[in-house]
């Protein structure tokens, strides 16, 4: 098993890039490129909480996003062809003073098969690099996104309400 910690600080707001995380529409490999869009298929999807299989170059896996938590979103693996176990991954959010987010993402591979078993031998090591890289071409894309489309305005401010609303219920359910 592998587990690879990856950071980055960005410009976007927790609620733009959870917004362009949770955002399973066509064109989603220009955000996140291990998500090709022929792999893509959403089987269900509430208002914080999502069942997506996605994937690419013959790796797939179905993932149950949850992102109740307006500062953490929890990605775990269901199934795959090559993970298993503990596999998935979780998105950690901080404001900074200075009004820019530090992201930080854990990243956990657990091989069902010798193939998977490979694999993550492979990214827990050499293949750090590889994940590291599609992690900021992902936090830039989603800053360039951020910065110029009004539609994504919307939907970050969508997120932002659900997590309020969120929030709401639970303070209410919990008695405070």
């Amino acid at each position: 098993m592998s587990t690879i910690h990856l950071h980055r600080t960005t410009t976007t707001t927790a609620e733009q890039y959870i917004a362009a995380l949770t955002n399973f529409g066509p064109g989603r490999s220009k955000l996140f490129g291990n998500s090709a869009d022929e792999y893509l298929k959403v089987h269900q999807r509430g208002l914080l909480e999502a069942d997506v299989t996605e994937g690419s170059g013959g790796i797939w896996e179905r993932l149950h996003y949850d992102w109740s938590d307006p500062h953490r979103v929890v990605l775990t693996t269901t199934d795959s062809n090559v993970w298993g176990g503990l596999s998935g991954h979780t998105y950690t959010f901080t404001r900074r003073a200075d009004g820019s987010t530090d992201i930080d993402v854990v990243v956990v591979r657990d091989g069902k098969n010798l193939k998977g078993w490979l694999l993550g031998l492979v990214l827990g090591t050499v293949g750090r690099g590889v994940l590291a890289k599609a992690f900021t071409n992902s936090v830039k894309a989603v800053e360039a996104l951020t910065s110029t489309s009004r539609e994504f305005r919307s939907h970050a401010l969508a997120a932002v309400d659900r997590a309020r609303e969120w929030q709401s219920v639970h303070r209410v359910n919990s008695g405070f």
